[in-house]
């Protein structure tokens, strides 16, 4: 027996009015199915790790559709036990996945080399040059990074390359029959043109120009996907792709799809952060903040990634390698000593007290200074890090002071970055929303945050199931969108209406002790790069 509540979502599963949202993140497939308001009513998944082969970061496509079947299939089963109805048919249907990377294909189809991940830093050449080419940033990860260095590499595979895709791309081709890629994806793969929303034209004739001599025997242009807006129709279900996705043969064929997009752009929605002077940042073990740009910057910075949300708007990314990493140690220590002392407590509850001490600290971390780095960053110039907590005789060493020091090291090189946007830039910021383990205890880092960019910050409970959601609500938008509706509006009324948010704004006091903090950690710089050369 099930209650109104349920009904209510099982009539709605079975007449089709729902949509469904599949992410392949880098260790979990997952898939999430909304109702009535974009609310989740159902989710599946199915974990995953990629493989170092041949000194490749790489899935095999066997995991690909194993995994996504799987996903697919617990997703059903979801269904099946909340509702007591069968998966048949869903309104609308959306892929998402990781960005960039490199799957190139022949004319029949097939995988020419094996799928090269985002992971993968093997293009620093040529990384190099068509950053220098373009005038434009492009991070190794990029998929044309991926291609041009499979050109200087010499590769045979090179000349039989018909088409190239991403992971999400490729997926959807699969299921609906067509070579199509949203905006945010394909801006990871190529430069786009904002005014244009599709491949940047001038870009596009310096690559071929550069390659001529090598007798690749296509155009870049032929071999890239064709780029659609969030909105925009891209395709169905074909009997295939119904087959594919469930071997069962219970879902139909005919579903909508929206275009396929990438992480970033599925977490701009989920966080509903698409509108010019809005972004978005998400710390967990890596650190990274998105924000929609108004206009274009006056010149390149290699710095910040320029990618665009799923509408085609310009986004600034400044990606930092490091994040809480470092910070979720030390409270693994100090957890340690507690269980020693026989005061032991669970993980959230000695989370919650250390950061909630550091706001009895000095406003600048009473003279402390602490690196997150246990791997390289670039914005800051170094190939590998060295963790390190650095006092003075006379810095004032209290553990309210210590619990700030490393909480402000998570967000010190972010703010490194966005000073490269917020002062050198002058970019317009209205609001943050912040969200990821860091965020997790109230009113600590969120209010951190806003102190070291200067900005309103709110968190809340509005990223509901992540990506996969996002890409469902993308999916929703395709389906639902109204004439001339754009992306932002349908965001606002239609998903985030009387979302509730906690926003704080930043402190003078705090801005000023996290601007002393900051000026710190990059005059000690010196001092990381001595560890890093002789340990």
């Amino acid at each position: 027996m099930i209650d109104d509540q349920a009904a209510s979502v099982r009539a709605a599963i079975a007449e089709g009015r729902t949509a469904l949202g599949i992410e392949f993140g880098s260790t979990r497939i997952k898939a999430v199915l909304t109702g009535a308001g974009n609310v989740p009513v159902a989710t599946g998944g199915h974990d995953w790790e990629n493989q170092f082969v041949d000194r490749i970061w790489t899935y095999s496509l066997d995991a690909v559709w194993a995994g996504l079947r799987e996903a697919f299939a617990s997703l059903a089963a979801d269904v099946r036990a909340k509702y007591d109805v069968e998966l048949q048919t869903v309104g609308a249907l959306g892929v998402s996945a990781m960005m960039h990377g490199y799957l190139a294909f022949d004319a029949s189809g097939e995988l020419l080399v094996p799928f090269r991940t985002w992971r993968n830093t093997i293009t620093g050449p040529a990384s190099e040059q068509l950053t220098a080419l373009f005038g434009y940033s492009i991070p190794q990860r990029w998929s044309i990074a991926h291609l041009y260095q499979a050109v200087l590499n010499g590769e045979e595979h090179v000349g039989r390359i018909a088409h190239l895709n991403t992971l999400a791309g490729y997926v959807h081709s699969r299921l609906t029959g067509r070579r199509v890629l949203g905006v945010g994806d394909a801006s990871g793969m190529f430069p786009i043109d904002t005014a244009t929303g599709t491949w940047n034209a001038t870009m596009l004739g310096q690559f071929d120009d550069a390659v001529a001599e090598r007798g690749v025997g296509w155009k870049l242009g032929d071999i890239l996907p064709t780029v659609l807006a969030a909105g925009e129709p891209a395709g169905t279900l074909t009997a295939e792709g119904a087959a594919l996705l469930d071997p069962s043969g219970t879902l139909g064929a005919g579903v909508v799809f929206c275009p396929p997009e990438g992480d970033a752009g599925t977490g701009m929605v989920a966080t509903n952060s698409v509108a010019p002077r809005t972004g978005n940042v998400s710390a967990g073990t890596s650190i990274f903040a998105m924000v929609v740009l108004e206009s274009e910057l006056s010149r390149m910075h290699p710095e910040l990634d320029l990618v665009t949300t799923p509408a085609g708007d310009l986004v600034a990314m400044v990606h930092c390698n490091n994040g809480a990493s470092e910070l979720n140690a030390w409270v693994g220590l100090f957890a340690e000593f507690a269980d020693r002392l026989g005061a032991g407590a669970d993980t959230s509850t000695v989370f919650e007290s250390l950061f909630t001490a550091s706001l009895d600290g000095d406003r600048d971390a009473g003279g402390l200074l602490a690196y997150n780095y246990l791997s390289g960053e670039h914005i800051t110039g170094l190939e590998e890090g060295r963790p390190l907590f650095v006092r003075t005789p006379d810095s004032r060493f209290t553990l309210a002071n210590f619990m700030r020091a490393h909480l402000f090291a998570a967000l010190a090189t972010l703010r490194i970055g966005m000073n490269v946007l917020l002062k050198e830039e002058a970019v317009g910021l209205d609001t943050l929303f912040a969200h990821g383990g860091l965020f997790k205890t109230r009113g600590v880092a969120q209010r951190y945050l806003a102190a070291a960019v200067d900005a309103q910050v709110s968190v809340g409970d509005i990223a509901g199931e992540g990506g996969a959601w996002g890409i469902a609500v993308l999916a929703a938008f395709t389906r639902d969108r109204a004439e001339g509706q754009s992306l932002a509006d349908y965001l606002n009324r239609a998903v985030f209406a009387g979302a509730g948010l906690e926003t704080v704004d930043p402190d003078p006091l705090d801005v000023a002790g996290f601007d002393a903090y900051v000026q710190r950690f990059s005059t000690g710089l010196p001092i990381e790069r001595a560890a890093v050369a002789h340990t």
